[in-house]
């Protein structure tokens, strides 16, 4: 090879090192079994009194009481959470990757929360060996996933919220960080990824956009990827993979073991007290070609599994896998000092006395420090993304900057529980179409509605207040007319559209939360607390005390709150709408418009009816006759709107054809309308019930006459 080759591929392997050692699978190891929360609030100077929280945290999360029995008042407070769905691990990890996290989770996942259970003692090989050979047979079709590509997944990786929990590339410079400026590296340890690389890049896609399948517990949780996003990250963690072999698995070349050993050993040595079988935790019996397999795993009951625990209470703080030196066969999770101490000081409070009642407040702040929720948001002064990670938080609208960390970081959640409705919570935690801050690039996971649902009535108790607000949103009250609402919001009115979108549109200032969803997202009581005096319900938010001291006060947020819950048949606020706004447009998702106005042409009764596909015709109520007939587009409505005198409206298309005038007397008796939308108008002629329907056929319309049950046609083309 010639010395101009050399350097081009010493030149590019050099990149390649370089890129690889600043991608997040490289961040610095985790020595002992990691949980997020646990160290980020825990130090070793904690004293005990605030440390022993901390301890039960990392009994529950560590899922103790899978195996340990825990008094019955201990029971809700220390529930495990539910282990990885292993129905299809065989289709996700290779047999090298299983033997490597069998045999000893901490090596080959730093960090990791699983325990290991061989020690190296006689016969162990040969049942990691069967272990791997059952598992390996747990497999399911995945369908192909898109292609992926890696500078897209490299930059949805930094926006969209992963960075909260996991490490950031050292090759990417935040948005708002100068570009001579050096960039910070978090402080708190991240959450361990260290099996992306043992994933193949189907499964790994798969995975990263339904996590919840594989990780029910929702500490992974769903970040709302769509498939070909969950594809492009994959192929940005597959950057330089090189899937690990089990070099000292080979070496030992371990008779095979059979499938079915390996079973009964998933079931004798309790894997089956966290890793459950098909999702929701149902037993899925797997398969081995098309014969089904039948075993004692698949039939162990509840109340076997907790005649196997051992009571928590009585376990001696210097044994088992708080020991200094770990007995064979004991799980080993690797704890470090500090976790140890912790654990000791909460296994010495079980023992001691009862679980405290806790109260609604302490149930919300014990399940968002579960799921690690204040990683991104803060609540009552705890949480929220440290500096060196909340600096990947960016918007994707310019004018959102001025916002300040309003514009780019998820919402303190103070209040929220007297804030959001249910349905709306729901909408937020595990439904669709929640988010109404379309400028903000992170996103709000879900955590699988097991894991929240909880939170809501928790919420709702811990965030009452004793004497809520007034409001009436009956609409009964004069003032509650929308058309005042929509004129306080306006331009004119307290110009809240400078900040508020409404609809489709934006704001004319800086983009701040739309106003669409307002009467189905809040409640009306805080929707009062808030605009009356915002800077307090709501600290560091930029909106103005727009009411404090407003004579008609009361009156004029009832009257916003009836206009924004009509809003979907109302006009935009002045500022926001335009003449387009009021056009009416048949399409075949509407199918028919009826439109009663004044119609120019037709009289102060006219009904106009617009039909998909360019059609459209008038009817005159006065007369009881089609009076016009054109071809087009239907009508503008914009005057009925903006004009209290209401002048004629004038057909927006083209072809205006005017109806013959009847000769005879006719008295109008109304409509009805078809399945299809068309309406068929009645009235008497002559004493005679009559039923008018105007069709549209090619060429024109099919003009239908129904009297005395005899029926008449005719095509009416122009």
């Amino acid at each position: 090879m010639n010395s101009s080759k050399l350097w081009t591929l010493f030149a590019a392997s050099a990149f390649f090192c370089g890129h690889l050692q600043a991608h997040p699978l490289q961040a610095e190891p985790i020595n002992h079994a990691f949980v997020y929360t646990f160290d980020q609030f825990h130090i070793p100077e904690d004293p005990d009194e605030s440390l022993v929280n901390g301890g039960l945290l990392l009994l529950a999360e560590l899922n103790c009481t899978t195996c340990h029995a825990v008094p019955k008042s201990w029971e809700e407070r220390l529930k495990p959470k539910p282990g990885p769905d292993l129905t299809a691990v065989g289709s996700r990890l290779d047999p090298d990757t299983l033997w490597l996290m069998i045999r000893s989770p901490q090596n080959r996942k730093k960090g990791t929360q699983m325990p290991g259970l061989f020690a190296g003692a006689e016969g162990d090989d040969e049942k990691v060996e069967a272990l791997v050979e059952y598992l390996s047979s747990l497999k399911q079709p995945q369908p192909k996933v898109p292609a992926g590509d890696v500078e897209r997944g490299k930059d949805l990786y930094h926006k969209v919220g992963c960075v909260a929990c996991h490490e950031p590339a050292k090759d990417v410079r935040p948005p708002k960080v100068a570009a001579d400026a050096e960039v910070e590296k978090p402080g708190n340890a991240s959450v361990p990824i260290a099996l992306a690389d043992a994933y193949d890049f189907n499964a790994l896609s798969h995975f990263l956009h339904d996590p919840l399948s594989v990780r029910p517990s929702g500490r992974m949780p769903d970040m709302r990827l769509s498939a070909q996003q969950a594809s492009d990250i994959a192929a940005y963690l597959h950057v330089g993979r090189v899937a690990e072999k089990a070099t000292a698995r080979a070496a030992l070349k371990t008779p095979k073991q059979g499938i079915e050993k390996g079973r009964e050993l998933f079931r004798t040595m309790n894997c089956v007290a966290c890793h459950k079988m098909g999702s929701g935790g149902q037993a899925n019996v797997p398969v081995l070609g098309d014969i089904p397999i039948v075993s004692p795993l698949f039939s162990t009951s509840r109340n076997q599994l907790a005649e196997m625990k051992k009571p928590l209470k009585d376990l001696a703080q210097d044994q088992g896998c708080l020991a200094e030196k770990q007995p064979s066969g004991t799980p080993r999770f690797d704890l470090n000092a500090l976790e140890k101490r912790a654990i000791k000081l909460a296994l010495a409070l079980i023992q001691k006395e009862d679980a405290p009642k806790l109260t609604a407040q302490e149930k919300v702040d014990w399940q968002l420090t579960r799921l690690n929720c204040y990683a991104c948001h803060d609540r009552d002064g705890k949480g929220g993304p440290e500096d060196p990670r909340a600096q990947y938080f960016g918007v994707n609208d310019s004018t959102a900057e001025s916002l300040g960390q309003l514009g780019n970081l998820p919402p303190n959640l103070d209040k929220v529980g007297r804030k959001l409705t249910h349905g709306w919570f729901g909408k937020i935690l595990w439904g669709q179409d929640g988010s109404v801050r379309p400028y903000m690039d992170t996103r709000m996971p879900s955590f699988g509605r097991e894991q929240t649902e909880m939170l809501i009535s928790w919420l709702n108790e811990a965030d009452a207040l004793e004497k809520p607000f007034q409001i009436d949103v009956s609409g009964l009250a004069k003032h509650h007319r929308a058309e005042l609402g929509r004129q306080l919001l306006g331009a004119k009115g307290l110009a809240c559209v400078s900040c508020h979108g409404l609809k489709d549109r934006k704001s004319l200032g800086p983009p701040v939360i739309r106003l669409t969803h307002t009467a189905e997202r809040l409640q009306p009581e805080y929707f009062k607390e808030l605009l009356l005096n915002p800077q307090v319900t709501q600290p560091g938010t930029v909106m103005p005390p727009m009411f404090i001291g407003r004579k008609n006060a009361d009156k004029d947020i009832e009257s916003i709150w009836t206009y924004l819950r009509e809003i979907e048949g109302q006009p935009l606020p002045e500022g926001l709408m335009s003449s387009a706004d009021f056009e009416l447009k048949p399409t075949a998702e509407k199918r028919v418009i009826i439109f009663r106005s004044f119609i120019e042409g037709v009289g102060t009764h006219a009904i106009g009816v617009g039909f998909p596909g360019g059609l459209n015709a008038a009817f005159d109520a006065k007369t009881s006759r089609w009076a016009i007939l054109w071809k087009g587009r239907f009508l503008d409505a914009m005057s009925n709107y903006q004009d209290r005198s209401m002048p004629p409206i004038k057909p927006l298309g083209t072809d205006i054809k005017p109806m013959p005038v009847s000769a005879s007397e006719r008295t109008f008796s109304g409509y009805t309308l078809g399945k299809d939308g068309i309406p068929t108008f009645r009235y008497l002629e002559n004493g005679q019930q009559i039923e008018d329907t105007l069709r549209p056929v090619k060429g024109g319309f099919e003009h239908i006459i129904i009297s005395n049950g005899k029926e008449t046609k005719e095509v009416l083309s122009w």
